[in-house]
């Protein structure tokens, strides 16, 4: 039972708060130490007596919360119910955050008390003790290891040393380079530089430059930055690629032997017009039951790639190939990727196949996963085949017009049974030889990109059904699979009630299928529309992300309940995985091992997203640049993001997207309303919310954070 103890309330709450807070961040710093309250007063420096009195009455509240423990009458003590925790860095706004590994809730870590800790590093965090109601608190003693230890910026140099200034939301703080670390680099270059030390007091961490990307604004330099900025390569080990230049296509007639041997069937690719690594293609004859034998050929990559050689490390580390906005960075060295495995037009490749046995119905009658050879008769772009489509005449007209009507015809089916319509419009740039970005144009998908993609999604749902789904009385070996949950109810909740502003309804429960096919309606509802971009954006993040496991539970959103990548294995890691598993197994091999494959599955879909947030990057980055030439042009926009410190609005005519800062909003204060996604004038009530349509001014164009600010035309 506590000292019963006179009441001097403070003035105001603030007060009481500020000096409980205080008190708790006293005793939580000197775990060890005991205080009475003339001792905290003169801690906090609090000479007045009816202040010291409130002092004491705080320490008994302290006490009754269990937050302190009386260790003789009027001394406190912390109450050290506390210990250490591991986990992960994240921020919230301003704010750091400790999510534990054990799943726990989220601990508040003062900036202050972060030890230099970075987003996303491994910790070891020591946990404070914690008030009744209050969010646990702790301090980062040791950081278990760097989510990242390099860093990119540009090159600052003196005389006798050199700072890399960072323009990045990880670190704030500009690295000290020593003279003897700095590579030869001078002011004005691009660098990426390794973290050395960071010593507890130190307001600069030191580091060393390991490697000089060029000149700041020469385009290749910052390509390579986004790369390296996102932890991804940007050249070639010289010993990798040595070792693919020793490859060679091996196509014996030994190798043929072992083979179905399709040279002879009616073969092509359709691909981009900038393509050069062309990992499938497909067949099309008339069997003489009246059935379609289509084709889908896959560069055999594996047959050529040593699974315990230093190609196969490397391309499993990499995982995949990243596509920027003006170059690719090929997962596998171009010797394989653009030649050996590269279904090029009028050359005998290796291929790993299925062929499938089809009706003029689209029904799939029977199917073969096999090893092939094939010669494609001719490489045709997505605009040449698109024309062929719809004039009916070109090369291989009536080969293309077949697979085009029943590609259709599955592609229905596939709607029928749940699938969803995510067909975005990209955005894309017209470059010129400097790199910069002369023009914009939205690439949109058209019956000859359907019509690969549904031969693409027949074979690889086909290859997961096979391992996945095996004969009765058997049961499913490891295997890779990509998969994708349902989505989020609270998300798809919000998204619901957001829409409803513009006048649409979705259906969020009941059956996977109504909900999937309410989606579609809307899709096709805000096709052509204003807020299209904006609703397909909202849509997708509703949505869970498409992941690899071990671990099957289907594919909702293509409405799948096997399905794998099998088809771009020059591309993909994933995919070869799945070859490798597939060849395996049809030989009568062992089941793998699902935890060591787990972890590639894992690995593979974290560099899927580092690959994407690059190509992300590397657009923003060229939309800054396109609009710097339009410094002060009036465009329509429609807001596509709302936060405490701004509105993002999103240029309806080239969809690049910038900021109008909320210190702009000069005829109101500005707050925010999270709960519905705008911003509110406090006098007038005047609301910026999602959607609503604007006109802005382009005001600034900062290409280092890949920024742009607008202003609002009144």
């Amino acid at each position: 039972m506590s000292k019963k103890r006179k009441k001097n309330a403070p003035s105001t709450r603030l007060r009481k708060t500020e000096l409980v807070r205080n008190i708790v961040t006293v005793f939580n710093e000197n775990q060890d130490k005991t205080f009475n309250y003339k001792q905290m007063s003169s801690v906090l420096d609090i000479s007045s007596e009816t202040q010291r009195i409130f002092v004491n009455d705080m320490l008994y509240e302290l006490l009754d919360e269990d937050f302190l423990v009386e260790i003789s009458r009027g001394n406190f003590k912390v109450n050290t119910r506390t210990g250490h925790i591991t986990g992960t860095i994240d921020r919230q706004g301003v704010k750091t955050y400790l999510i534990p590994d054990d799943g726990g809730e989220l601990v508040y870590i003062p900036e202050r008390k972060t030890n230099h800790a970075l987003l996303k590093d491994k910790v070891k965090v020591f946990l404070y003790a914690r008030r009744k109601g209050q969010q646990p608190e702790g301090e980062v003693v040791e950081i278990i290891k760097r989510a990242q230890d390099t860093f990119v910026g540009t090159l600052d140099v003196s005389d006798n040393y050199a700072f890399l200034l960072l323009d990045n939301k990880i670190m704030t703080n500009d690295i000290f380079i020593p003279r003897d670390k700095l590579k030869d680099g001078k002011s004005g270059q691009k660098a990426v530089v390794k973290l050395i030390s960071w010593e507890p007091n130190a307001k600069n961490p030191v580091g060393e430059v390991i490697d000089i990307l060029g000149d700041k604004g020469d385009n290749t330099t910052e390509m390579h930055a986004i790369l390296a900025e996102f932890g991804l390569p940007y050249k070639y080990p010289e010993a990798v690629e040595a070792a693919a230049n020793k490859i060679d296509a091996g196509i014996t007639p030994d190798e043929v032997a072992k083979r179905i041997d399709m040279r002879g069937v009616t073969t092509f690719t359709i691909d981009p017009r900038d393509a050069k690594d062309f990992d499938d293609a497909l067949s099309l004859r008339k069997l003489d039951n009246g059935l379609w034998e289509v084709g889908v050929h896959i560069a055999d990559v594996t047959h050529y790639v040593d699974p315990n050689g230093i190609i196969e490390t490397e391309g499993r580390e990499r995982a995949t190939s990243v596509y920027l906005v003006d170059r690719t960075i090929p997962m596998l060295p171009e010797h394989l990727s653009n030649g050996i495995c590269s279904l090029r037009p009028n050359e005998d490749k290796l291929t790993y196949s299925v062929i499938f046995h089809i009706t003029d119905k689209a029904e799939v009658k029977h199917y073969e996963i096999a090893k092939t050879v094939i010669n494609s008769d001719r490489r045709f772009t997505y605009e040449e085949a698109q024309q062929i489509i719809e004039t009916g005449e070109g090369d291989f007209k009536d080969e293309i017009l077949t697979l085009d009507r029943l590609a259709k015809l599955f592609r229905k089916g596939r709607f029928d049974q749940g699938a969803i319509a995510f067909d975005r419009v990209e955005v894309r740039f017209e470059i010129d030889e400097a790199g910069k970005p002369i023009s914009v144009f939205f690439k949109e998908a058209k019956d000859s990109n359907k019509l690969i993609e549904e031969f693409m999604l027949l074979a690889n749902k086909t290859v997961a059904t096979h391992i996945g789904k095996p004969k009765r009385g058997t049961d499913p070996k490891t295997f890779v699979y990509r998969i994708h949950d349902v989505p989020n109810p609270d998300k798809l909740a919000t998204f619901s009630a957001f829409i409803k502003r513009f006048g649409y309804n979705l259906k969020i429960s009941g059956k996977a299928s109504a909900v999937s096919s309410s989606i579609n309606q809307l899709l096709d509802e805000a096709q052509g529309k204003k807020e299209q971009n904006l609703i397909e954006t909202l849509a997708i993040r509703s949505m869970a992300k498409a992941i690899y496991s071990t671990s099957n539970m289907g594919h909702y959103g293509l409405a799948f309940d096997y399905y794998t990548h099998f088809t771009s294995p020059i591309r993909r890691y994933p995919d070869m995985m799945v070859h490798r598993l597939l060849e395996s197994y049809a030989k009568g091999g062992k089941s793998v091992s699902a935890n060591e494959w787990e972890d590639h599955c894992k690995h593979s879909s974290d560099m899927e997203q580092l690959a994407a947030n690059a190509e992300r990057a590397s657009i923003k980055y060229k939309q800054v640049e396109y609009m710097a030439d339009r410094i002060g042009q009036v465009f329509d926009g429609v807001i596509s993001g709302v936060t405490e410190w701004g509105i993002y609005v999103e240029l309806i005519e080239n969809k690049c997207e910038g900021m109008i800062h909320i210190r702009e909003l000069d005829d109101d204060y500005y707050t925010f309303d999270d709960q519905n996604y705008c911003l509110v004038g406090r006098r007038f009530q005047k609301k910026y919310q999602l959607g609503d349509e604007l006109t802005v001014k382009v005001h600034r164009a900062n290409l280092d954070k890949k920024q742009l600010d607008f202003l609002l035309v009144k």
